[in-house]
C-alpha cells in the first residue's frame, strides 16, 4: 500500500467491515499509515451509557500553529442484504473505472483522500509550517454519543487547538466542485401522545378517539409554513414522520395515539424558539373543533429528542476562499456555497474552530453498491493537496 494513492488507502479502509460500532482494524490501517507520515497517533475509547463504547482515532504532525483539522468518521452503515451487491461489500473491487465497497463515498474515500494528499506533501518535501491533524470517529453512523463530541473534549483538555477544520463528508450533489458546506439546519425531534377514551366505533359518543387530536395536531406542525428562508438558508421545514395506535382491530377506537416529527430550521430558529413555536401551534390547534365538534380540548404529551441540533453558518473568509480556490484551479468550477442537506458532525466542530465540508459525489451513499469514480479519488486528492497549501498560505500571510 502506497500513502500518495488514495486508491490503495481507500481499498485497505473498505476491507476493513466497519459497520458501527465496530472498528474492524480500519483504525490500525490509520495509525500505521499516518506513524508514517510523521503523525503523533493517539487511540481513545469514549464509553456512555446504554451506548456501545466506540474506539476513536486523534493524530496531529507537528506543534505550532497555524493547525489545520481534517475530520471524517471511519464507520459505516450496514450493507442490507450482500446477496444485492454486484461485488463484494467490502472487497473493494474496481470495475470500469468504479471502486465498490461500503464507505467508499461515505466516507472512508475522503479519509484516503485527504492522507494521499499530505503524502504527496510530505514526499514533495512541502511539508506546511504549522500542525495538521486528523479527527476520526466510528460513531458518527451511530448514535454519535461516543465519537466526536468526546474526541473534540479529550482533545481540547490536552490543549489541542485548531484554527480551522475541513470535514470530508460526501457534498457533491453530481460532481466534484458543486458544492461546498459551509453551514447547517438545526435539528429538532419529538414524539407527541394523544390520550383518549377507548370504545366502539360504532358507539363514538361514549369514546374520544385520539386519531381525531392527533391529526389536527399533526397538521398544525405541517402547515403553514414556519417561514419563508433567509439569504443563507432554506426554508424551515417540518414532517411528521411516523403515526401510530397500536390497534389491530377497525370496530375500536384506540386509547392512544402519537406521531413523531422532525423539523429541519434555518437560522431564523434557535432551538428554543422553534420548540416554543411548535408547543403555540399544538395549544391552539388543541382546541380547534374541526375534527372533534362539542370536545373538550384535545390532551397531549410531548416528549423532546435529547440533543437537539444546532443551526450554524461558518463566515471564515480565509478558510472558505483557500477551499473554493483550490476547487477551481483543479476543476475549473466554482463550487456553489450552500447549508442544504442534514446534519454532520460539523455540528460539533463548529464550537471549537471554523468549519467546512467538501468531499467527493455523495449520490451512491447508504446505497447498495455504493461506488466513486477511480478519477474522482485523483482530483479530489490534488483539490486536498492544493487546499492545505493554500490554506496555509493564507494562515501565514
Amino acid at each position: 500500500m502506497t500513502a500518495t494513492n488514495p486508491v490503495d488507502v481507500l481499498q485497505a479502509l473498505i476491507r476493513c467491515p466497519s459497520v458501527t460500532p465496530a472498528e474492524a482494524g480500519a483504525l490500525d490501517v490509520l495509525e500505521n499509515l499516518l506513524s508514517q507520515l510523521g503523525f503523533t497517533v493517539d487511540r481513545m475509547v469514549a464509553k456512555d451509557q446504554d451506548t456501545p463504547d466506540i474506539e476513536n482515532l486523534y493524530a496531529r504532525a507537528g506543534t505550532d500553529g497555524p493547525h489545520l483539522m481534517f475530520a471524517g468518521h471511519s464507520d459505516v452503515v450496514p450493507v442490507g442484504a450482500e446477496t444485492d451487491w454486484s461485488a463484494g461489500p467490502f472487497s473493494g473491487d474496481i470495475r470500469d473505472g468504479m471502486l465498490y465497497g461500503r464507505g467508499a463515498v461515505d466516507m472512508k474515500g475522503g479519509i484516503a483522500c485527504f492522507i494521499a494528499a499530505y503524502a504527496r506533501l510530505v514526499e514533495a518535501g512541502k511539508v506546511p509550517k504549522g500542525s495538521v491533524s486528523l479527527l476520526i470517529t466510528g460513531d458518527e453512523e451511530g448514535p454519535a454519543v461516543n465519537g466526536t463530541v468526546k474526541l473534540l473534549e479529550w482533545a481540547a483538555e490536552r490543549g489541542e487547538r485548531w484554527d480551522a477544520c475541513l470535514v470530508g463528508e460526501p457534498t457533491n450533489p453530481d460532481s466534484l466542485g458543486d458544492m461546498i458546506k459551509i453551514g447547517r439546519r438545526g435539528s429538532v425531534s419529538g414524539t407527541v401522545t394523544v390520550k383518549g377514551v377507548q370504545g366502539h366505533a360504532a358507539y363514538p359518543h361514549l369514546a374520544d378517539n385520539p386519531v381525531r387530536g392527533a391529526l389536527s395536531l399533526a397538521k398544525s406542525l405541517m402547515f403553514p409554513a414556519f417561514d419563508t428562508g433567509t439569504e443563507n438558508f432554506q426554508p424551515s421545514n417540518l414532517e411528521v414522520t411516523t403515526i401510530d395506535v397500536g390497534n389491530a382491530a377497525t370496530n375500536v377506537i384506540p386509547a392512544s395515539a402519537r406521531f413523531k416529527f422532525n423539523i429541519r430550521f434555518n437560522d431564523v430558529w434557535t432551538a428554543d424558539s422553534v420548540k416554543a413555536e411548535i408547543i403555540r401551534r399544538l395549544d391552539a390547534a388543541s382546541v380547534d373543533p374541526e375534527l372533534r365538534p362539542d370536545r373538550a380540548a384535545i390532551g397531549y404529551d410531548i416528549i423532546w429528542s435529547e440533543r437537539p441540533s444546532h443551526v450554524f453558518l461558518t463566515r471564515n473568509n480565509a478558510l472558505i476562499a483557500s477551499l473554493s480556490g483550490a476547487i477551481e484551479t483543479v476543476t475549473g468550477k466554482t463550487p456553489k456555497l450552500s447549508t442544504t442537506g442534514g446534519t454532520s458532525d460539523a455540528r460539533f466542530i463548529k464550537d471549537y474552530c471554523p468549519v467546512v465540508e467538501f468531499g467527493l459525489v455523495g449520490q451512491t451513499m447508504h446505497m447498495v453498491d455504493e461506488r466513486v469514480a477511480v478519477s474522482d479519488l485523483e482530483t479530489l486528492t490534488v483539490i486536498y493537496q492544493t487546499f492545505i497549501e493554500q490554506w496555509f498560505a493564507h494562515a501565514d500571510a
